[in-house]
C-alpha cells in the first residue's frame, strides 16, 4: 500500500481567477498585508500497487489523463 500527494497548479503565466478573487474578497474583509493568493489542489491517494515505480506509472497515468490539464496545469506527485 502506498500513500501520494499529488499536486495540481496552474503554469506560470496563466491567470488564477480563483486565486484573483479570494485575494480581492480577504482584502475586503480588512486583510491588508496579503500580496497575492494562488489557488492550488491536492489529492492523497492510496494505491495498492506492487512497487514504488508501478505506483508513479499509475499516478502518472492519472495526472495526465483526469487530474491535470497538461495545457495550464504542472503537477508534482510525492509518495509517502
Amino acid at each position: 500500500m502506498y500513500t501520494a500527494e499529488v499536486r495540481i497548479e496552474l503554469k506560470p503565466g496563466i491567470l488564477d481567477a480563483e486565486g484573483k478573487t479570494t485575494k480581492h474578497a480577504l482584502e475586503l474583509l480588512g486583510f491588508k498585508t496579503i500580496k497575492s493568493v494562488k489557488s492550488i489542489k491536492f489529492f492523497q491517494i492510496e494505491l495498492d500497487a506492487i512497487s514504488k515505480e508501478d505506483a508513479m506509472q499509475e499516478l502518472e497515468a492519472a495526472c495526465k489523463r483526469l487530474l491535470a490539464n497538461p495545457v495550464v496545469n504542472n503537477y508534482s506527485i510525492k509518495l509517502l
